[in-house]
């Protein structure tokens, strides 16, 4: 082989092989639905530092609202643990949550009192604790009743540019990663990657989106429901800033997206899968409670376990039915551990 013929295939065989050989369920996974979502995130995450950059206060209209569209993208994302969102625990330090141990209040009490320089830079905040980092850090910082006025005004101020900007690297890191090197390995599966068949990329799919259904049922609703005896509502996910039904809202959106794009080799079963979520959607609608307080009694309790059941519909028909036509199994997912 010629030195020049050598150095045109370099360029020519990386090129050929992103245009071909790969699944078109899994090319429209990534392409349709995982770049453009994690690029909206990192575009959301971005304004979000900006806002904070202009008006850090805890009373600044401009900065909740972004910080609301910044969890709406993050959500749009979350079920999708694997990958550039695992490196580096980037995904824990977005969105540590469920904090079974208030670890978030407390360690940011403490750099709220002692005034740790490592909270003045997005840098060194890489490296503190990820209960300290991300979204439900931010929101006990401009939501919480204590937690947003304790310490110096100024270095609260502050803080909150560090955090939001800390999200913001790390929401770019991700998309970044996926644009230049990971949608290319799971939509082209090779022994050397992290994917040996395209079997094993569809499987990775399924299980996030088998694991999205299953995390918003037994955690986003399962938590404060508890028992019927003895429900817990303050455990409800982002209830301060009342995203707690929102959150259940676009996670069921984002993830009935990417049932229909896995199940679209198989129309009878996508059209039920589909009523499925619609029927669930449909429901989280004719809830009354943002933040799932009414679960204290027992009408609003039976209203959001009745949505949590819908749920369940959902979650047997991706276990029973689409993970055999498409020869995959529910697996594990880094939400699991959560």
């Amino acid at each position: 082989m010629t030195k020049l013929r050598a150095i045109v295939l370099a360029f020519v065989m990386p090129a050929l092989a992103h245009a071909e050989g790969s699944s078109p369920i899994i090319q429209a996974v990534v392409q349709d639905h995982i770049l453009p979502r994690y690029e909206t995130f990192a575009n959301e995450a971005t304004k979000l530092a900006d806002a904070a950059q202009s008006d850090c206060r805890v009373s600044s209209a401009p900065l909740k609202a972004s910080y609301n569209d910044t969890f709406d993208a993050w959500i749009g994302v979350s079920h999708l643990r694997f990958g550039p969102s695992e490196q580096d625990n980037r995904a824990f330090a977005l969105a540590f949550w469920p904090d079974s141990r208030n670890k978030t209040p407390k360690s940011l009490t403490r750099f709220l009192v002692d005034g740790d320089p490592a909270g003045l830079s997005a840098e060194a905040y890489q490296e503190v604790s990820i209960a300290a980092r991300g979204l439900y850090a931010l929101e006990f910082l401009l939501f919480d009743d204590v937690v947003s006025t304790i310490g110096d005004p100024q270095y609260h101020c502050a803080l909150v540019q560090t955090v939001t900007q800390d999200i913001a690297n790390n929401a770019r890191a991700i998309s970044t990663d996926w644009d230049n090197t990971y949608a290319n390995l799971m939509m082209h599966p090779s022994e050397s990657g992290p994917y040996r068949t395209d079997t094993e990329a569809l499987q990775e799919a399924f299980k996030a989106l088998y694991t999205g259904v299953e995390f918003t049922k037994d955690t986003r609703l399962g938590r404060p429901l508890g028992s019927f005896n003895k429900p817990r509502p303050k455990r409800a996910e982002a209830w301060r800033s009342g995203r707690s039904l929102r959150n259940v809202e676009v996670s069921l959106t984002s993830l009935r997206d990417l049932a229909s794009v896995i199940s679209a080799d198989h129309p009878g079963l996508a059209a039920r899968l589909d009523n499925a979520f619609i029927y669930a959607l449909d429901i989280a609608a004719t809830q009354d409670d943002p933040t799932f307080a009414n679960i204290a009694d027992v009408q609003g309790w039976f209203e959001v376990d009745t949505l949590r059941q819908s749920l369940e519909a959902v979650r047997e028909i991706l276990a029973d039915e689409l993970a055999l036509a498409l020869e995959v199994t529910e697996g594990f997912n880094a939400l699991d551990g959560d």
